[in-house]
This record gives C-alpha cells, sequence and structure tokens, in this order.
C-alpha cells in the first residue's frame, strides 16, 4: 500500500465518472419497480398467489434496506473502483439468475441477488458525489443523479407493461443483461478511484443485529398493510426489529470504530433535513403507491394506463432536477423545500375528492404539479444535511439518509395502505343501511367506499406534509463543517492505512 495516497480530486475527470455511476444507479432503481406489473403474469405462469408474487418487490426491498447500513463500512474498506464493479458483477449475476428462472423460488432468488448488488450502488455513488465536488457545486451533482432516482421508477411500470403485452416476462432481464455489461465494461476503462481506503475490521455483532434490526422492521410494515397491525406476525417482528436497533444503536455509539455512526445526528441540519425527508418520502408514496390502485383497482384502467398517468410528472421531474440542484447552491434549501412543499400539499388537495368520474386529465394534472413540488425539494434537502458533515462522516452519513429512507418509505406503503383499508371498511358500514334507499347494489358499495378509503389516506398524507412545512422553516443555509480528517479521533487517524489501486 501507498504511505502517501493522498487523492487529487481537481485532476479528476467528472463527467465519466458521473456518467458510469448514473447509468448503473438507473438500471438498478428501475427495477425496483419493474415487477409491480408483472405480478398478474407471474401468478398464472408460476401458480402462485398474489401475496407469494409480491415478495419479488418486497424480498427486492428487504435485501437493500439490510445491506445499506453495511455500505458504510464498505466504502471505507474498498476502493470505488473495486466496490462499484463489484455491486455491477453482483447485479449481473442475480439479472442472468432472473431471467434463465424456470420456477418461482429461482426467480426470487435472482431477485435477491440483484438487490445486493443494487443496496451498494446508490450510497456509493452519493458518497462519490461528496468526495469529488466541492460544496457548492453538489446541488448541481445531487441533480444529475436525481434523474436517475426519480425518472427510473416512473417509468418503469409503463416499460414493463409494454413487455409484458408483447413478449415474454423474461425478455424484462434479457433487456437489462447488455446494458449491465456495457456499466462494467465502461468502468474498467474511465472509473477512477476518488476515495481513500482505510483498513478497519468488521463488526460482525453489528452487522448481525443491523441485519436482523432493518430486516425485521422492514418484513414487519410490509406485512402489515396485507394482514393488519394487530396481527402477531406483524407485531413480533417490528418488536425484535425495534429491539435489535435499540441495542444495535447502543453499540454503535459506544464503539470507537462503529459500523454506523450514529455521530452523524449531533450535526443539527442533518438531524432537521433527515427528519423532513422522512416525510417527503412518505408524501412521495401517495402517488407511487395509491394512485395506481386507485386506477386500475377501482376505475379498471390497464397497466400501462396507470403507468402512463406517471411519465408526464416523471418527465417533468427529472428535467427540473439539474436546475434545482443549481439553485440549491445559489439559494439553499429552505425556501426551496417550503416551496416545494406547498405545491404538493395543494396539488394533494386535488385527490381529497375523487369520485368514480374523475377524469385522466384531470389526474394527470394534479399528479404533475405534485412531482414539480416533490422535484424542488428532494435532492436539496438531502444535499443540506450532507453538506453539514465532515469529510469523514461522509460514507456513514449516506449510509445513514438511504437507510431511513428505506424504512420511510415501508412505513409510509404500510401506512397508507392501512388508512385505505380500515376506511374503507367503515364507509361501506356506514353506507349499508341507506343503500337501498339509494338504488347501489353490492358492487356499487364497495367501489364507493374504496374511493371514500383512498380519499382518506390522501388526507393523511397532506397532514404529513404540513408536519413538514412548519419543520422547513428551520432549515439553516449553514457552512460546510470544516473538521474533516483532522476532526477524527487520534485512533482513527493513526491506524488509517490508505490505497490507491
Amino acid at each position: 500500500m501507498n504511505n502517501n495516497p493522498k487523492i487529487d480530486t481537481n485532476s479528476i475527470k467528472k463527467g465519466p465518472i458521473m456518467f458510469i455511476m448514473i447509468i448503473g444507479a438507473f438500471i438498478a432503481i428501475l427495477n425496483q419497480t419493474v415487477m409491480s406489473v408483472a405480478t398478474p403474469e407471474l401468478m398464472v405462469e408460476f401458480k402462485i398467489t398474489a401475496a407469494t408474487a409480491q415478495w419479488l418487490t418486497t424480498g427486492y426491498m428487504l435485501v437493500n434496506g439490510v445491506l445499506i447500513p453495511i455500505t458504510a463500512y464498505l466504502m471505507q474498506r474498498f476502493t470505488t473502483r473495486e466496490l462499484f464493479q463489484t455491486a455491477m458483477f453482483i447485479f449481473l449475476a442475480g439479472t442472468i439468475v432472473s431471467a434463465i428462472a424456470t420456477g418461482f423460488p429461482l426467480l426470487l432468488t435472482g431477485r435477491m441477488i440483484q438487490a445486493a448488488g443494487a443496496g451498494i450502488i446508490m450510497p456509493l455513488l452519493t458518497n462519490v458525489i461528496l468526495t469529488i465536488f466541492p460544496p457548492n457545486k453538489r446541488g448541481a451533482a445531487m441533480g444529475m443523479v436525481g434523474l436517475a432516482i426519480i425518472f427510473a421508477p416512473a417509468i418503469g411500470p409503463t416499460i414493463a407493461g409494454y413487455i409484458i403485452d408483447n413478449y415474454k416476462w423474461e425478455t424484462m432481464f434479457y433487456g437489462m443483461i447488455p446494458i449491465a455489461v456495457l456499466v462494467i465494461i465502461l468502468g474498467f476503462i474511465y472509473l477512477r478511484n476518488v476515495s481513500d481506503r482505510i483498513k478497519t475490521k468488521l463488526d460482525f455483532l453489528s452487522v448481525t443485529l443491523s441485519t436482523v434490526g432493518f430486516g425485521a422492521l422492514l418484513y414487519g410494515f410490509s406485512r402489515a398493510g396485507t394482514l393488519g397491525w394487530s396481527d402477531v406476525e406483524v407485531l413480533s417482528t417490528i418488536f425484535v426489529g425495534v429491539l435489535s436497533l435499540v441495542l444495535f444503536s447502543w453499540k454503535e455509539l459506544k464503539s470507537q470504530n462503529p459500523l454506523l455512526d450514529l455521530r452523524v445526528f449531533k450535526y443539527k441540519m442533518f438531524s432537521l433535513t433527515t427528519i423532513i425527508n422522512i416525510a417527503v418520502t412518505m408524501v412521495m408514496y401517495a402517488d407511487m403507491m395509491l394512485l395506481p390502485l386507485y386506477l386500475q383497482n377501482i376505475r379498471g384502467y390497464t397497466a400501462i394506463e396507470s403507468g402512463l398517468l406517471l411519465l408526464p410528472g416523471a418527465l417533468v421531474m427529472g428535467l427540473l432536477m439539474p436546475v434545482t440542484g443549481k439553485l440549491f447552491d445559489r439559494f439553499g434549501a429552505r425556501w426551496l423545500t417550503i416551496i416545494g412543499m406547498i405545491i404538493t400539499i395543494i396539488t394533494t388537495m386535488g385527490f381529497i375528492n375523487l369520485t368514480d368520474s374523475t377524469s385522466y386529465t384531470y389526474l394527470v394534472l394534479m399528479s404533475t404539479g405534485r412531482r414539480i413540488g416533490m422535484a424542488l425539494m428532494m435532492m436539496p434537502l438531502q444535499t443540506a444535511g450532507l453538506n453539514q458533515l465532515p469529510q469523514r462522516l461522509n460514507a456513514h452519513g449516506t449510509a445513514v439518509s438511504n437507510t431511513i429512507r428505506q424504512v420511510a418509505g415501508a412505513v409510509g406503503t404500510s401506512l397508507l395502505v392501512t388508512v385505505m383499508t380500515v376506511r374503507t371498511k367503515s364507509h361501506l358500514q356506514d353506507m349499508i343501511p341507506t343503500a337501498a334507499a339509494k338504488g347501489l347494489n353490492q358492487m356499487q358499495l364497495i367501489k364507493e367506499a374504496s374511493i371514500q378509503g383512498v380519499n382518506d389516506a390522501y388526507l393523511v398524507i397532506i397532514g404529513i406534509g404540513i408536519i413538514g412545512l412548519l419543520m422547513s422553516f428551520f432549515i439553516k443555509k449553514g457552512k460546510q463543517n470544516s473538521a474533516l480528517e483532522t476532526s477524527a479521533p487520534l485512533e482513527n487517524v493513526t491506524n488509517k492505512k490508505l490505497s490507491t489501486n
């Protein structure tokens, strides 16, 4: 190993590195949503229930959530090139296994292998941006990353719907293989190491507590939407998850070399923006989950029509992301977040009075408006929080931020499904006594009650948005913490062994 490995980030060609890693992140995130449209066909193909088929998406999310906390260690232990290429090889292997799967168990295995690679890519990309860009230019860079984060899941259902209607489901995976191979080849040619390597030992107890904690918590919340919050399986897994995470947190705070350094929460702006991001993530899931349910299950629209409805908003959001990044570099996150949250709340109000005749055009306009609001605040919030951390905590801050977003997504989805289900049952009971007088049959009653249940779920989303809006007024445009490697504990500094492969 080189004993004087200081990397000059000014000499690094940032364009090729960003392009390669964003494409890798794009296909990784795309895979998180493509299976939703394919579920009906896979149920017939493998003769499985909807609850079983749903694990192709839930399992992917679980592996992502479990692996992300470990990425802080991986980003310190391995160089940028080593980690990215390894993640892409794992993702490629999972894609190949999925493509050749002849049964559900093998397909699920392939999906979880894919997720193991995908879980590394996004935190690594964020960490690279924090390393090679100064604080006053990170907003624009994160805006470009926003294209992958937002555009990929928005077009995923549309692409999958087209493939399912015209080709076999395996085509979704075969089509990704050449893209993954191309990214790997370009990585070998252009990808540079942009961070130093710190030789640290892996704390297996922390890994175990983290895996059990986040895995059980995400599993519990994902099952709550189906089984209900009073189910023994849901309550027991959430309890195990919470207990494991409490023990994990206690151990990390006591450790001199933690797997996931929770001291990042000592920085007030990081803590504040992370909490607001929880609200933003939950608000975002309204469109991604409630609207397709309303369109397909209640209104009878096809999967492709449902996916296409979200596409204009995704395109607008993708175009706004780089612009928002530049605005953040100039003005900071406070007013972008406030304005974005106000726009999102106002347009969400357009969904609290849905009927069985609400026009498709109206839904497109309101959904696109929500996406404009989300574009103004998502990446500025995350960047503002990470900018406050000293350089030595970049990897840990990135891992913490991504982990909490995964958990918030699972909680948000579960919460919305629960509200919609409970309120639908309540509305149905209220309507039964007057159904005969109104001339409504059972199917009409269920349809009307379901619509009211969706409306109530959107009301909850507005409430969460208002909480996020109030907290946004406390965001300050602070300077990046000047404590870089010199602020690390003495034992961490003296024990560093660095390498630049």
